[in-house]
């Protein structure tokens, strides 16, 4: 049995009740219906949004960050008023705001291997709202081993992607990537940058298929990927296949549990600081700017793309793009001490294990980059 609608509620979804697809059996159908959304950010406002306009009856958010105020040119679930305060908080009071008839329950930590299966345990169908390949792949084997659907959508730049996958039914995401790529290949949105309106428009269209899924109406992309572009205003599908040897849901599977996330995609965990390189491999902003100040020559080396440089940029530092630095170490000299830095350390910490393999020892990286050089020593820079 579904549950019954009140007259406030029969009011509240008045125009969903008009449509014969979905009616009071369907508005009843989500008032029952429950939806675990990892990630409260670009993704996970929109859809968030939605799904309680649209009347889930029981959204379980997942997210363990604060909001910042880099967030809110595209997470528009956040206000200014919620800088520094709990995304997860944040966001579970924008949604009771738009609908107070709704049950929102918020999972302040993070979403791992070891608490994903407790966490989802009460909901029926899984969306992914991140940005990272270890939880990209830990809802996937998550939905696949609890049989339960996970929509996929996935943003960079003016591109985003969505998809079903549903092993009961179609691929998963495993079928269609068995391996994720080498670490720091596919940068992040917030290396690479994202168009405002773009996680809007992916976001919506994860909505409408978990609201689809609910209602059992339409096709949903189940065994289809769908390509968006946001600078032609084109959306191209690709048939997906089930793969036979797939390790999570093919016929034989060999993983048959939850396994380390960040391991198997060789990336650090939640407890790593994303701005450093490790232990002595770092200098912090102060203690380069001391040794400047001392005489010591150092050769400042920027691998930031050429038009962040119009944002901030330390004087005498020289222009090394990540892309391009393995094929101009010709035109540095391992025998000169170095210190390379980006915008908050995490692409530099790459450049410098870069640097490592090819011979270089007088290297160290800016722990937190340009943006703590901007905090700590020159404030006339923005942070960005």
């Amino acid at each position: 049995m579904f549950p019954t609608l009140s007259h406030e509620e029969i009011l509240r979804y008045s125009r969903h009740l008009l449509i014969p697809e979905v009616g009071l059996e369907g508005q009843r159908k989500l008032k029952a219906a429950s939806v675990l959304v990892i990630g409260t950010g670009g993704l996970g406002s929109p859809l968030l949004l939605y799904l309680a306009a649209a009347g889930v009856g029981h959204i379980g958010v997942v997210d363990f960050d604060v909001v910042d105020y880099s967030n809110l040119q595209r997470q528009i679930i956040h206000g200014t008023s919620g800088v520094n305060t709990l995304k997860v908080e944040s966001a579970r009071q924008r949604m009771l705001d738009l609908n107070p008839d709704i049950q929102v329950d918020s999972y302040n930590e993070p979403f791992t291997s070891a608490n994903a299966m407790r966490i989802a345990e009460g909901y029926d169908i899984i969306v992914d709202g991140t940005d990272n390949f270890p939880t990209r792949y830990l809802s996937n084997d998550l939905a696949v081993l609890t049989g339960k659907p996970n929509v996929y959508g996935s943003i960079f730049r003016f591109e985003g992607q969505a998809s079903v996958f549903d092993a009961t039914r179609g691929p998963c995401y495993r079928c269609l990537f068995p391996e994720p790529p080498p670490p720091g290949l596919v940068p992040s949105c917030a290396e690479g940058g994202v168009f405002g309106v773009l996680p809007g428009v992916i976001g919506a269209i994860q909505a409408t298929e978990t609201l689809k899924l609910i209602l059992g109406v339409g096709e949903p992309l189940i065994g289809r990927l769908m390509l968006y572009n946001a600078l032609d205003m084109t959306f191209e599908y690709v048939k997906l296949k089930k793969n036979p040897h797939c390790k999570v849901c093919g016929p034989t599977p060999e993983i048959t549990g939850l396994i380390d996330y960040f391991e198997f995609c060789g990336v650090p965990g939640f407890d790593h600081d994303e701005g450093s390189a490790g232990a002595g491999w770092d200098i912090s902003a102060p203690e380069l700017a001391a040794r400047l100040g001392s005489g010591i020559p150092i050769r400042l080396v920027d691998v930031r793309e050429p038009h962040e440089l119009e944002i901030s940029r330390i004087e005498g530092a020289e222009l090394f793009p990540l892309g391009q630095l393995a094929s101009r170490l010709s035109e540095l000299d391992s025998a000169q001490e170095m210190v390379v830095f980006c915008k908050a350390g995490s692409r530099s910490a790459r450049a410098l294990e870069l640097l490592v393999s090819a011979g270089f020892r007088k290297v160290k990286n800016l722990r937190g980059g340009i943006n703590s050089w901007a905090r700590e020593v020159d404030p006339k820079l923005p942070v960005y």
